[in-house]
């Protein structure tokens, strides 16, 4: 009996190690005190839940996430943020944004949260339990709330966690990735069609407008605002044309989908949102939080410059920070001691979020100015080496940036064919040439969260083997030889392509790929660049037959080790299906068309066309 006791105490323990770093033990008791009316500006009123801890004393600093995921889903669940905040001396206030379940209005994507999310944090401020200084904390949607908040530079708001937040990030450096909705000029297929299914209808059930607080809350004990959907069958619906109409046709409540996918990125309707522009002023710390498989690992670090660039107070520019684990969309915190993202082991990249989350309120809401001493301004995880590693810019100021060039005999189809990555730069090459079939597009096989949109689909997030989209010949595959050293790639990467097409339109796909000694291939980051943007977003070029064009594609950022044995390859084609909506070639709108023409494009590589991928190398 004393064995077994003790053994069972030895399983257990491993157990908990082998789990994310737990939060501290609670101080207090938590209380939820729900659906309180908060006002804004024009009269409409948001629903907002607060969570008190019980018996703490005086004014309390807050923490406060505006949220479109449904308040009440946060009742009763241990360990969440609301309890774990609350449960260590913070209110804790989570709010219905515009439009959604409790909250009145009429809800458009983002639409009104940087006026929302000010009017909030004064109106919280101005409570008597307030001490004045609120903070704020979320992730995706919850975290571009906050970056647009920031915008308009709330007295009150007195520091920030925005977390995976690139979907407010706008025309600032000229990316317009609009909520996430478009990269290089392509529509992010399989997120959008996703998360307008399952998160982005118009329309919710609510009580009358002259119901009190007292009477809703004693009605709401019987209904759930919450909606019903049914089933979404990703892997038949993603195929339907037109694009606009798969909602529709698949039978989804009413929501903004049709009319942003039929926006350019730089149209002029963009301009009533609160994303981020080249010029925004800022006024809080921040501390962004996000991830290398996930969407926007780059915008997180365009965010923390800007924030940075725009400060309007010393406090303000000398108080970012970043923290990138390698995992996927909004999965920091469980982060377990066997790390395995898609179907890769990085080890142990455990980090004490809670920990950290709760020092970073210490500082800003209750003034202990001893909690960020010691603190690195970005902490990120290598891939590859497995570990963190503490640093003071980004890019890193000792980064070598070096081209890789791709290489051939003019047969590169395929990872059988006779494409090369060298450092050294063609001479006369014969170019390499492929078709892309919008019937038979380029399966999307890992990545960033767009492929968990494709819920029970065979698409899935993280790093995984390649193998099935390198034996196709409409990918050209460029291999470097095998590393005698390993090679660190950390920071922004970006591939530079000379080609040409038969199409009036199309698309170039580019991916970065860790090839390991046995054969299995990996991804690491990738992009794509709709050619008819290839000059910016502000106008539309079209290809002429013939030509060659100089393009850019930006491939966001990574931190990864290619070890000694591994070899370095880029994959190039014109789709990767279902995360990039297909491009049908035909110059027309493309979201609202049905046929398409089949696509003859050409990769140039030689002197005079050095089609090449920058990399970010640390020395």
């Amino acid at each position: 009996m004393v064995g077994s006791v003790v053994m069972t105490a030895v399983v257990l323990a491993a157990f908990a190690q082998a789990g994310p770093i737990a939060p501290p033990a609670a101080r207090y008791q938590v209380r939820l005190d729900r659906s309180h009316p908060v006002p804004m500006r024009d009269g409409v009123k948001l629903s907002t839940d607060l969570y008190w801890p019980v018996g703490a004393g005086g004014k309390l600093p807050t923490v406060l996430m505006r949220t479109p995921y449904n308040k009440n889903s946060y009742h009763g669940r241990a360990g969440s943020f609301a309890q774990i905040f609350a449960s260590q001396g913070f209110l804790v206030a989570i709010q219905d944004t515009r439009g959604r379940f409790e909250s009145e209005g009429s809800f458009v994507v983002q639409g009104r949260d940087e006026e929302d999310g000010h009017d909030t944090v004064e109106w919280i401020a101005a409570q008597e339990w307030s001490n004045g200084k609120i903070g704020t904390y979320g992730c995706s949607y919850g975290g571009d709330t906050q970056i647009m908040m920031a915008r308009a530079r709330p007295r009150h708001l007195a520091a920030q966690i925005p977390q995976a937040a690139g979907s407010s990030v706008g025309p600032i450096g000229g990316r317009y990735h609009n909520f996430g909705t478009y990269f290089g000029g392509a529509w992010e297929l399989a997120a959008a069609a996703g998360w307008f299914w399952g998160n982005g209808s118009r329309h919710y059930w609510r009580p009358p407008p002259q119901m009190t607080r007292a009477e809703y809350l004693e009605a709401v004990r019987y209904y759930d605002p919450e909606r019903k959907l049914p089933e979404f069958d990703m892997a038949k619906w993603i195929w339907h044309l037109p694009t606009r109409d798969i909602l529709r046709a698949a039978g989804a409540p009413a929501s903004d989908y049709e009319d942003l996918i039929a926006r350019s990125p730089a149209d002029p309707w963009w301009d009533q949102f609160g994303y981020l522009r080249d010029g925004d002023r800022f006024d809080v710390p921040a501390l962004h939080i996000n991830s290398w498989y996930d969407f926007g690992a780059q915008d997180t670090f365009v965010e923390f410059n800007a924030y940075r660039a725009g400060a309007v107070s010393d406090q303000a520019r000398d108080h970012q920070y970043v923290i990138m684990s390698p995992v996927t969309h909004c999965r920091s915190e469980s982060v377990s001691e066997k790390t395995m993202v898609g179907q890769l082991d990085f080890g142990d990249a455990r980090f004490d979020y809670w920990g950290s989350y709760l020092q970073w309120y210490d500082r800003w809401l209750n003034g202990n100015t001893a909690a960020l001493a010691s603190w690195p301004r970005i902490r990120i995880f290598v891939m590859g080496r497995n570990a963190w590693r503490s640093e003071d810019e980004w890019p890193l100021a000792r980064t070598k940036w070096t081209p890789y060039y791709l290489r051939s005999g003019g047969r590169a189809n395929s990872r059988d064919g006779d494409g090369a990555l060298s450092p050294v730069a063609p001479k006369a090459e014969p170019a390499d040439r492929f078709s892309f079939d919008p019937a038979t597009p380029v399966w999307t096989v890992g990545g960033s969260v767009c492929a968990a949109c494709a819920r029970g689909q065979r698409v899935f997030d993280g790093p995984a083997d390649q193998a099935e989209v390198e034996v196709r010949n409409d990918v050209l595959v460029y291999t470097s030889p095998t590393l005698t050293d390993g090679v660190e790639v950390t920071g922004p990467i970006k591939a530079v392509l000379y080609v040409s097409s038969s199409a009036k339109d199309t698309d170039f796909t580019v991916k970065l790929v860790d090839v390991h000694p046995d054969g299995r291939a990996f991804n690491v980051q990738e992009g794509i660049q709709r050619m008819r943007f290839r000059e910016g977003y502000q106008k539309k070029v079209w290809i002429e037959p013939g030509q060659v064009y100089k393009v850019e594609i930006d491939l966001e950022a990574t931190s990864m080790y290619f070890k000694a044995g591994h070899r370095i390859r880029v994959q190039v084609s014109s789709s990767n299906f279902p995360r990039w909506d297909r491009n049908l070639g035909t110059g027309g709108n493309n979201y609202d068309e049905t046929t398409w023409v089949l696509q003859h494009n050409t990769v140039h590589h030689s002197a005079r066309y050095p089609s090449h991928l920058l990399l970010p190398v640390i020395p």
